[in-house]
């Protein structure tokens, strides 16, 4: 994959996790983290806060970009991360749903590895 693919599947990657981020809870004082590290391009979303008495610390999602196809680790979305990343450009065969096992994923329409 050549540098300029990469840059932009990870500005792909930011942007929809921005937008999800932009959505503030309505029920509780939890916090939409995100954690981008582009050396090691792994992105995450992180909810952070009080549900109630109840302490909130979780990942939402987690996605690695691995040998030029982006591995989603962790989708914790109603719709799937997936889509959102198909809608805005990225082929369903550089897409591994790395949560499902992977006698599973060729059924799903996705990468494979």
């Amino acid at each position: 994959m050549d540098s300029s693919q990469l840059d932009y599947y990870r500005q792909v990657i930011e942007t929809v996790l921005s937008e999800y981020a932009a959505i503030p809870y309505s029920y509780a004082p939890i916090e939409a983290e995100l954690v981008f590290d582009r050396t090691r391009d792994r992105y995450l979303w992180m909810d952070v806060g009080w549900d109630g008495e109840r302490r909130v610390h979780g990942c939402l999602v987690h996605i690695d970009l691995i040998d030029g196809k982006i591995w989603i680790q962790r989708d914790g979305t109603e719709e799937g991360i997936a889509a959102d990343l198909e809608r805005a450009g990225i082929p369903k065969d550089h897409i591994v749903l790395g949560f499902r096992p992977p006698e599973l994923r060729q059924y799903t329409g996705y990468a494979v590895a």
